[in-house]
C-alpha cells in the first residue's frame, strides 16, 4: 500500500514538473498568431465503444510537439460529436490546462491498449493542471459534457487506427 502511494507521489512530482517547464517555456513565447489551429479531419471517424452502444466521433489528430502544445487553444465552437485526439509517442504522465481555450472540454485519457482510464474536466482559460492518475499514451478533448451525454466511462475502448495501430498498443481483433 505504502509503495503504491509513493508511486502516485513520485508520478504527480514529474507531471507537476513537466507542466511547470511547459508553463514557463510556452507562457513566455510571443505568440504570432492567436488563431485557433484546425487541422484536417481525419477521414476516419473514432469509436467508442460504451456501455450503451457505439458512439462515433469526428476527429483532428494531434500527433507532434506543436500540435499538441496548441490543441484546442483560442477555439470558441465545436461541433458536439467532434474532437481532438492527441497522440503520444509513448505511454508516460501527461498534464493539460486550458490557459488559451475558451470552451469547456472533457479531457478523455486513455491507456496504452485503448481504454479509457479517466475522464476529468477542463475549465475555460484556467492554468491548473489536468491530469490523471496513470500514465496515458492518447488524450481525447470533446466539448464538455459530450462524455456523460454519450454514456462514456472509465474502461470503454476506442477504436481508431491511431490507438489501436499505434506501436506497442494493443489490437484486440
Amino acid at each position: 500500500m505504502m509503495r503504491k502511494i509513493l508511486l502516485a507521489a513520485a508520478g504527480v512530482v514529474v507531471i507537476l514538473a513537466v507542466a511547470g517547464f511547459y508553463v514557463f517555456y510556452y507562457g513566455m513565447q510571443p505568440t504570432s498568431a492567436d488563431q485557433a489551429m484546425h487541422l484536417p479531419v481525419d477521414p476516419v471517424s473514432l469509436v467508442i465503444e460504451t456501455a450503451s452502444g457505439e458512439k462515433s466521433f469526428t476527429i483532428e489528430i494531434a500527433d507532434d510537439q506543436n500540435e499538441r502544445s496548441r490543441g484546442l487553444m483560442f477555439r470558441e465552437t465545436m461541433d458536439d460529436d467532434h474532437g481532438m485526439l492527441f497522440v503520444f509517442p509513448e505511454t508516460k504522465p501527461v498534464g493539460f490546462w486550458m490557459k488559451n481555450t475558451p470552451m469547456p472540454l472533457d479531457l478523455i485519457f486513455v491507456g496504452q491498449d485503448g481504454r479509457v482510464i479517466d475522464i476529468l474536466p477542463g475549465e475555460p482559460f484556467s492554468e491548473a493542471l489536468i491530469a490523471p492518475a496513470d500514465p496515458a499514451r492518447f488524450v481525447l478533448e470533446l466539448k464538455r459534457g459530450t462524455a456523460e451525454k454519450s454514456g462514456i466511462a472509465d474502461g470503454d475502448f476506442l477504436r481508431h487506427p491511431a490507438v489501436n495501430e499505434a506501436p506497442g498498443a494493443a489490437n484486440p481483433g
